[in-house]
């Protein structure tokens, strides 16, 4: 296994064009566990801890330009603001440790279902800034999963930023797993209310073979609020709907049984964070005033 250390961005793009199968590594906290375990076997490594644009982020008018290397507890420490929901995730991953290494972009580059991060960037409806010697481009985040533990990058290609949109409503994140720390997650679910759009999002991780929004649920949640007049009563969600929004959000989710859980519990706790989240996420909604309570209009 070879070894290489570009000290710029440019030189990385080089490397990586150069040989293509190149494994990048950055926090290592998924890759160095394959290669540890004899799961993975990688001619190349190209590491990327020198470059440091990868490490920065940008607070801009609308959105988080976030380097794919920005740890998650810069992101707990500094970003729960303008990413409440990727901020909550991040508070999931590992341990202290990892959090101090980790970031977004190994995530997304090893595209696990199970990655923490994935719902919450597709709740949040984020783009994937990636760059070759050929150009960068960005991907949405909805195309970006393309099967198990594979992405849209093409083989040239290393990701860069990722763009979310500043959030402009409440957003929630859950994670089930068999412990409290150090884990896998069983099944996780992330949610995000964007009320200038008058749209809400989800994200389900580690209940199919990508992570993937329920889309079904989104359609029902977003005609029901629109035709209940929510949005602009901040009235109570109700819970019937609560409860058809969790139905059909577990009815999304394609798990398997494994040792970490069966495709039966996957399915009904994914159903259980939905309701949850939407009763939690809505309630935070009417308190800060975006909607007029049913205490307000009294």
């Amino acid at each position: 296994m070879d070894f290489l250390r570009p000290a710029s961005w440019e030189e990385a793009l080089a490397a990586k064009a150069e040989f293509p199968s190149a494994v990048p590594i950055a926090g290592g906290t998924d890759v160095m566990v394959e290669i540890n375990f004899d799961h993975r076997r990688p001619e190349y490594l190209l590491d990327l801890n020198r470059i440091g644009l990868l490490r920065e982020w940008e607070v801009g008018e609308d959105v988080v330009r976030l380097g794919a290397s920005v740890p998650y507890t810069q992101i707990m420490e500094n970003l729960r603001t303008e990413l409440p929901g990727l901020a909550l995730a991040s508070h999931t991953v590992a341990s202290p440790q990892i959090r101090n290494r980790g970031g977004v972009g190994g995530n997304l580059g090893c595209a696990s279902p199970a990655g923490d991060s994935h719902p919450a960037l597709l709740a949040a409806g984020a783009e994937v800034e990636v760059e070759s010697v050929r150009g960068s481009r960005l991907i949405p985040i909805d195309e970006f999963y393309t099967g198990v533990k594979r992405n849209a990058l093409a083989a040239d290609e290393l990701i860069k930023t990722v763009h979310v949109k500043k959030a402009d409503g409440p957003q929630q994140y859950s994670k089930v797993g068999s412990r409290n720390a150090m884990v896998i997650a069983v099944c996780a679910f992330g949610l995000a209310l964007h009320p200038e759009t008058r749209t809400v999002r989800t994200g389900i991780g580690s209940a199919a073979p990508t992570p993937i929004r329920a889309k079904a649920a989104e359609e029902f949640l977003n005609a029901a609020l629109e035709e209940g007049g929510f949005w602009e009563s901040g009235k109570v969600i109700t819970p019937s709907i609560a409860k058809q929004f969790g139905d059909l959000a577990s009815g999304a989710a394609n798990p398997i049984d494994d040792v970490r859980g069966t495709a039966k519990y996957r399915r009904h706790a994914v159903g259980i964070m939905a309701r949850r989240q939407l009763v939690w996420t809505w309630e935070q909604y009417r308190g800060t005033g975006n909607g007029r309570s049913l205490e307000g209009a009294a």
